[in-house]
């Protein structure tokens, strides 16, 4: 904690002061107790530190009462007694929240002076807490003072890094003005850009997100038009209810100071795909049933697989809610507390990765969306409560999705019904869903499974799952494939007359569900699930050892991080290293860099987590289809040629060179490898090993650190060993090496079907890497899609590869497959493939030889 007292200024909520209530004094806010005075981001919670429920400061407390900041009236005192909110005269909302995880003690330790209602002074007491129970029972004393109601007041002055003395001022808060919607929306001019939709599920729920949370790092106006449809860009759930499929068109519009930059960061996102052909955890289709015995039921495959056991109906508890509001302050305040509440789960869900990461990250959108807050509080303002307003807003929304035409729009309403179905149980319209008294091997039947339902099941009870409706894209159905649950969904209401505890056989390869199947049946599905299972087990059980050839070739499996949490997974599925860790996910979404030293945590935390093997980190990879709101791209007519990966880095070498500092501080020398990504010439090596060189000068580090390239381009392909003689090693990033080598946008659906990394072109240009890198006796690595397909593995180890880094989940199989073959073999199917005119003949190649 930094130890210089601060008053800082800020102008940190959206808008101008309003310039009609000028006269108005700002209000000033007192300290509530005596206490260290610190920013929110210290606060070890993500619901305060990244301000979710609002702006304002934190005081670790020294004194064991708290008092009223300004003269108001409390709205709100929570049942546990741990956080009350008090609205000063005109109508700013503050909240005070005494420690961290205090809610569990149930009111104990907690003594409350005042009530709901109750008008106080400036300095009456509000709540006193026994410090010494907190201090034993709670995460942290440390107690969030914050504007609740933020979109409407900023705070001008506020002390930090400071003690505080009760009484003392702590913030003055400012009211915005009443009729403005950002910063630059009175600006001057409109830009606008027609696309068309590249996506091949059309603009569903994680596109929908990432697209709103781009727009709001941008202060323009902008909005989605199709037709006569118009979707404020960023709300979610409004540019889910356009109904854009694939192919079509739509324009953007953008009016503001930073118009353009902002237009040309969305229509850059939208055209490049966003990466939608890696958000599957697996490739999920909906397969039309085969013809099956009599008296068993057809369904569509949600994921795939054979299981047996018996039928559960999936329970859900009943929802009820009131109507009537107790009053505007009371039930708005009740609804933001039971969004904050349900953030802080999914956030909390969503940092432990795996497939639900993009879903809940998705949801968390949803709850940020304008036009939901708007629309609940126009209905709170008409006397509805909180969970009347609530649930009538997100069935309105469920409406408009319902007429969609394009069925994967339409599977978004379950999404929005979980929601509803959070925030409602939040509120106390429920109790949350029922611990499941699942049967060993359970088949769970039910007319559909929410997302959270699903993240909340014991996958080891549960042998299968068959949904009366629900789509194959649901997200209930790539939470099933990412759990290996074998799912069948649309088997229709014949379900709900199939009675617990009888036995079920699902195939979901076939769209089957049998009844009660006859002994033999049962038999034979037996054997073809313990062969299944043995040859999974097997694979897993030798996953932790080093993988060779069957000829005893060394080829090291490591795997592809995004979080600590991935790094934990990684080595538990048997990942021998890091061979990417894509650090944008320390950069993105957030309205400045991260600073060194969250860089140091995070990286430290993360070797830490390998145990000692080899973490390599790729530097910042943004631009493109990844903006940033603190980097204001210059508008580029074509983003994928333009300013990316060390580019970027290299047009803002204060970023690269604090990152490197961050990595070279926190990870071990013998361990770590900094990775740089997009790079096409030896001049970009370079000016990224001379910063390197200052920031070893500057810690005063004489260890060197390897250093090496992405090779994504063409250029560095057919380059390699010019940039092998200064580059320490290689790594193949497939993905963009296909795009670039065979001139195909990854995200233009229509290509879809011919964009292959096993062309022989994309082969020819990784066997050019390997040799060119072989001559300065480097090795090459291949980090992209393609290391993860187990069916390329072969081909790659037979052009030079010697290590391949991947999902954690295919590493076990990985291991297995690789481990049957020899070198020979391998180097015979490569030369094989290089002569080969087309990727349909290189895959036709595989399956002739078994491969598969």
């Amino acid at each position: 904690m930094a130890q210089t007292p601060q008053i800082t200024e800020s102008m940190s909520g959206a808008g101008q002061v309003d310039q009609g209530d000028s006269r108005a004094p700002d209000l000033v806010l007192l300290a509530p107790m005596d206490g260290w005075a610190s920013p929110l981001a210290e606060v070890p919670d993500p619901v305060f530190a990244e301000k979710m429920m609002g702006d304002g400061v934190a005081i670790d407390p020294t004194g064991a009462t708290m008092h009223a900041p300004c003269d108001g009236e409390i709205i709100l005192l929570h049942d546990a007694l741990h956080a009350v909110t008090l609205r000063a005269v005109g109508g700013a909302e503050i909240l005070m929240h005494v420690g961290l995880d205090t809610v569990a003690l149930g009111g104990q330790g907690f003594t409350a002076h005042v009530a709901k209602g109750q008008k106080v002074k400036a300095g009456d007491r509000l709540i006193s807490f026994d410090l010494d129970q907190l201090a034993q029972s709670a995460r942290s004393l440390i107690t969030p003072i914050i504007i609740a109601n933020g979109e409407k007041f900023s705070i001008v002055t506020r002390r930090e890094n400071a003690p505080v003395a009760r009484g003392q001022e702590m913030m003055r808060v400012r009211r915005l003005a009443s009729s403005q919607a950002s910063p630059a929306a009175a600006a001057a001019g409109e830009f606008r850009r027609d696309v068309i939709v590249p996506l091949a599920h059309g603009l569903h729920a994680r596109p929908a997100a990432r697209l709103a949370g781009a727009a709001k790092g941008f202060g323009a106006e902008i909005v989605f038009l199709a037709g006569e449809k118009r979707a404020n860009a960023r709300s979610p759930i409004a540019l889910m209810g356009l109904g854009l499929s694939k192919d079509a068109p739509v324009t953007l519009i953008a009016s503001g100071s930073d118009a353009e930059q902002a237009l040309a960061a969305l229509a850059a996102l939208l055209e490049s795909g966003m990466d939608e052909d890696e958000a599957e955890p697996v490739a999920i289709v909906g397969a039309p049933a085969m013809p099956i015995d009599a008296g068993a039921l057809a369904g569509i495959r949600a994921a795939p697989g054979l299981s047996l056991g018996t039928a559960f109906h999936f329970k859900r508890t009943d929802l009820a809610v009131p109507e009537a509001g107790r009053g505007d302050a009371l039930e708005t305040a009740a609804l933001r507390h039971a969004i904050v509440a349900v953030k802080s789960k999914l956030g909390a869900a969503m940092r432990k990765g795996g497939a639900q990461s993009a879903i809940l990250g998705a949801h968390l959108a949803f709850l940020d969306d304008p036009e939901l807050a708007r629309q609940a509080a126009e209905s709170i303002a008409g006397g509805k409560s909180a969970a009347a307003a609530w649930r009538d807003t997100i069935d309105a929304q469920i409406a408009v999705l319902k007429e969609l035409k394009d069925p994967r729009l339409r599977e978004r309403m379950a999404d929005l019904a979980d929601l509803k179905r959070q925030v409602l149980v939040a509120l106390g319209c429920a109790t949350a869903a029922p611990a499941q008294d699942l049967p060993p091997d359970a088949i769970l039947l039910a007319d559909d499974i929410l997302p959270s339902e699903m993240a909340g099941l014991d996958p080891t009870r549960v042998a299968g799952i068959a949904l009366a409706g629900g789509g194959p894209t649901s997200h209930a159905a790539i939470l099933a494939a990412s759990l290996n649950i074998p799912a069948l969904v649309a088997c229709g209401e014949a379900l709900q007359a199939i009675a617990d505890g009888t036995v079920l056989l699902l195939d979901a390869d076939r769209g089957a569900l049998m009844i009660a199947p006859r002994e033999p049946v049962r038999e034979d599905a037996r054997i073809r699930i313990a062969t299944a299972t043995s040859a999974r087990a097997a694979a897993r059980a030798s996953a932790q050892s080093l993988c060779h050839t069957r000829d005893g070739r060394r080829i090291a499996i490591d795997a592809n991080l995004g979080s600590l949490e991935d790094a934990v997974k990684a080595v538990a599925a048997g990942a021998e290293g890091c061979g990417l860790l894509r650090t944008e996910f320390l950069f993105l979404d957030r309205q400045s860099p991260p600073s060194e030293d969250e860089q140091v945590h995070t990286y430290g935390a993360i070797a830490q987590a390998l145990a000692g093997r080899t973490l390599t980190i790729r530097t910042l990879d943004i631009g493109g289809d990844k903006p940033a709101a603190y980097l204001p791209f210059p508008a580029e007519e074509n983003p994928a040629l333009g300013l990316r990966g060390v580019r970027v880095s290299l047009w803002r070498p204060d970023l690269l060179k604090t990152q490197l500092r961050a990595i070279l501080r926190s990870v071990p020398a013998a361990q770590c490898r900094i990775m740089a990504p997009m790079v096409a010439s030896l001049e970009e090596l370079r000016a990224v090993r001379r910063l390197l060189d200052e920031a070893r000068d500057e810690l005063d580090m004489r260890e060197t650190v390897a250093l090496g390239v992405m090779v994504e381009t063409p250029a560095a392909a057919v380059t390699a060993d010019i940039l092998a003689a200064e580059a320490d090693f290689l790594s193949i990033g497939t993905n963009d090496l296909t795009q670039y080598g065979l001139a195909m946008d990854r995200g233009n659906a229509s290509l879809a079907a011919q964009f292959d990394a096993l062309h022989p072109a994309v082969l020819r240009l990784i066997a050019a890497t390997t040799e060119g890198a072989g001559r300065a006796e480097r090795p090459v690595g291949v980090c992209g899609g393609l290391a993860s397909d187990p069916l390329a593995a072969p081909i790659l180890i037979g052009l030079g590869v010697t290590s391949l880094s991947a999902t954690a989940s295919q590493i076990a199989t990985l291991k297995a497959d690789i481990a049957k073959r020899t070198l020979d073999e391998c180097r015979a199917l490569a030369s094989a493939a290089l002569a080969m005119t087309s990727a349909a003949e290189v895959r036709a190649l595989l399956l002739r030889k078994g491969e598969r």
